[in-house]
């Protein structure tokens, strides 16, 4: 009977094996409902980060006249971006079928995806709908950059431009089979593909549209900080879909994922707040919400390769860093880096992109310090390299697409009585308050 029970297993498994088996080779996994249910969470989370989360977080930053175009603009972000990462942008991001450069177009339109496609153990269509959801978030943090001057046809033009332009080929360098990946470069949820894409471009863009008029002169004063707080504590949570969702199963990657990011967020609050208590003698609310963004943005490359000291570790160095990075681009520099997607986000990527190289660890226990397969300062190399690539990408594109936008929408920012009015009032004939 025993022999029986063994033969019959003997032949579970061969179909088992056999149904796994595809025209590109044996598949690693089956469907596993657990990894899909937490990849579904994760997709709404990250989602809950654009809407409501950033749209508020950005909202109570910028005056009261302009609190609906920030909200707006963040809206309508994602409902572009959704419909063009499904007819393009996820095939040339992901598709197999084309270069180290850039995918090809045989997903475009989803073309084969159904509901039986699978992507490792979770379904094709989930794992569409959660990278579409990086897509909405990325452009969607640039608006920090022209926040309160820019046009809003031209940011719509300029946000899906960026989109394929930018976007795209970069995560098919590092998620989707490019160059970067095939040189083992690190980044878990979006270091380079996200934080530095978005500060970079928020730079570029920022010095091109020029300052906000009184910028330098008159403090320009966030006129909600309620809702940005209430923005960042969704923000905060968000972010365990955004990094701990990186994993693409409910393992012990995801867990230990989440509980850096939440020790990189909190250290980045701390540091912060330390920093502010120090120099100006108490800290603030908007420096408190500013930290944990800042610890959350540098955390996200690192945050799969990564034990829980070198997380925190990360995130107290990130809130010191990006702290003087901002006083250092508004202060000394002068640029009005409207909500400091730069030194917040592109700062904390480029810090994020670097530690992952130097704190990697085999056992996720301690500090790392080159626990991996290559030598700490191998990763390093390649680490530099794909930063230094994306910088250059990124800058030289905005630069050339912010100049197409232009010409073709008549400028790209609203004239200087426009702005004296607001662009609730002049882009949408609404206003966010009855006053």
């Amino acid at each position: 009977m025993m022999n029986y029970y063994i033969k019959q297993k003997r032949v579970l498994f061969t179909i088992l094996a056999l149904l796994s088996f595809s025209n590109n080779g044996w598949t690693a996994n089956l469907h596993d409902s657990g990894d899909s249910a937490w990849i579904l969470t994760s997709t709404a989370l990250v989602l809950f980060m654009t809407l409501p989360g950033l749209a508020l977080f950005y909202g109570g930053l910028v005056r009261t006249k302009n609190v609906l175009s920030v909200l707006m603009q963040c809206f309508s972000i994602a409902a572009f971006v959704s419909i063009l990462w499904f007819a393009l942008g996820y095939s040339l991001a992901f598709s197999e079928q084309g270069c180290s450069f850039i995918g090809g177009i045989d997903r475009m339109f989803l073309a084969n995806i159904t509901k039986s496609s699978l992507n490792g153990s979770i379904p094709e269509s989930v794992f569409v709908m959660f990278q579409m959801t990086f897509a909405i978030i990325t452009p969607a943090l640039i608006v920090g950059g022209f926040a309160e001057r820019m046009k809003f046809s031209a940011m719509l033009l300029f946000s899906l431009l960026w989109l394929l332009i930018v976007y795209v080929p970069t995560t098919h360098w590092v998620w989707g089979g490019g160059w970067l990946s095939q040189m083992g470069f690190y980044d878990y949820a979006g270091g380079t593909v996200v934080h530095i894409n978005a500060g970079i471009a928020a730079l570029v863009a920022a010095i091109m549209l020029g300052r906000r008029k009184g910028f330098g002169s008159t403090a320009l004063m966030p006129h909600n900080l309620t809702m940005t707080v209430s923005g960042a504590a969704m923000l905060w949570v968000g972010w365990f879909g955004f990094n701990a969702g990186s994993a693409l199963a409910a393992n012990g990657d995801a867990g230990m994922a989440m509980l850096v990011t939440h020790l990189g967020a909190s250290g980045g609050v701390v540091s912060w707040m330390l920093m502010e208590w120090v120099r100006h003698g108490k800290p603030s609310v908007l420096g408190a919400v500013t930290g944990m963004v800042a610890g959350l943005g540098t955390i996200t490359p690192a945050s799969g390769y990564i034990g829980p000291a070198a997380g925190l570790a990360i995130g107290l160095t990130a809130g010191v860093v990006c702290y003087f990075a901002t006083a250092l681009l508004k202060q000394k520099l002068k640029i009005d880096d409207s909500l400091d997607v730069m030194p917040v986000h592109g700062v904390g990527g480029i810090l994020g992109t670097l530690s992952a190289g130097v704190f990697a660890s085999e056992s996720l226990g301690g500090f790392g310090f080159g626990e991996g397969n290559v030598s700490m300062a191998d990763q390093v190399v390649v680490q530099i390299a794909g930063i230094g690539a994306t910088i250059a990408w990124c800058a030289i594109s905005t630069f050339i697409i912010l100049k197409v936008v232009g010409l073709l929408t008549g400028g790209l920012r609203v004239t200087n009585e426009q702005e004296v009015q607001g662009l609730d009032i002049v882009s949408h004939d609404e206003a966010g308050y009855n006053m």
